[in-house]
């Protein structure tokens, strides 16, 4: 098949209109609509096309860069074999993604383990896959980088980073007592994000266990009577996934049984 050649002026226009992306399929492109008999139109259309699927591409990878997840988790990825515990359906039905149209929270709690972070990831890998900007954070981090952002009077800046995306995951909450600037800045990024965007938290803790933490038991009340009180709430319990996950528990766990020594009595025909 003759190699089909692109005018210089052809490549000069499409630079100029920002299409540069449609340079390397182009020739395929044409080949095709030739062997398919489409017309100019339909050309047209495949082509714009391909462009558009190349920057929704381009684009998601950013999000996902942006978002800083520790590794990729979806919902295509998770073990729903797991013998943890929790409402598979209200699961289900967060990955329809209602809530963030809606600005609602989402709190999920457990012990370690048994898979809260990945089903938040998940969430947010979900978002950024639908076109949300989200951003991911532990909570010790999250703490640390607002301290340090007053040493250098960055402190809005930073808030602001943390109030920009659609989906703001805050992984690990409560882990320690929050000492009272902590406590600020806590019940600030909440109150400010109620009701605008979404927000969603992994605790080890309970709601109700969050009070204590606070440095002012009013700040605390005050937050949680927007935040966690009228946020979607998802229990787990269970094992945890990575100690299941240690060598020895799974060669434990595919070891095969060993019968009884009455059962093997009976296998080999010897008497006890």
């Amino acid at each position: 098949m003759k190699t089909i050649e692109i005018p210089p002026s052809l490549k000069t226009v499409l630079k100029r209109l920002r299409l540069s992306g449609l340079l390397p399929t182009l020739p395929d492109r044409v080949a095709y609509a030739r062997k398919e008999k489409l017309s100019e139109l339909q050309l047209i259309e495949l082509m714009l096309q391909d462009e558009i699927d190349r920057r929704d591409h381009k684009q998601l990878a950013t999000r996902l860069e942006h978002a800083g997840f520790d590794e990729e988790q979806t919902l295509e990825g998770f073990d729903w074999d797991t013998k943890v515990a929790f409402d598979h359906q209200r699961v289900r039905d967060l990955f329809g993604l209602g809530f963030i149209d809606r600005a609602e929270d989402v709190i999920f709690m457990g012990p370690v383990g048994v898979g809260k972070t990945f089903l938040a990831c998940a969430l947010g890998h979900a978002a950024c896959r639908a076109g949300h900007d989200v951003l991911f954070v532990r909570a010790d981090v999250l703490l640390r980088q607002l301290h340090q952002s007053r040493a250098d009077f960055s402190t809005e800046r930073a808030m602001r980073r943390l109030l920009a995306p659609d989906v703001l995951i805050i992984d690990d909450f409560g882990l320690r007592r929050l000492d009272p600037q902590q406590s600020s800045d806590v019940y600030e990024l909440l109150i400010e994000r109620h009701r605008k965007s979404t927000t969603i938290v992994t605790s080890n803790r309970s709601v109700d266990e969050w009070v204590p933490l606070f440095d002012d038991p009013l700040l605390a009340q005050s937050a949680l009577d927007r935040f966690g009180h009228n946020a979607h709430q998802l229990v787990m319990e269970g094992p945890s996934y990575r100690d299941r996950q240690r060598p020895d528990r799974r060669a434990e766990a595919n070891a095969p049984v060993k019968p009884s020594s009455r059962r093997r009595a009976r296998l080999t025909g010897s008497k006890r």
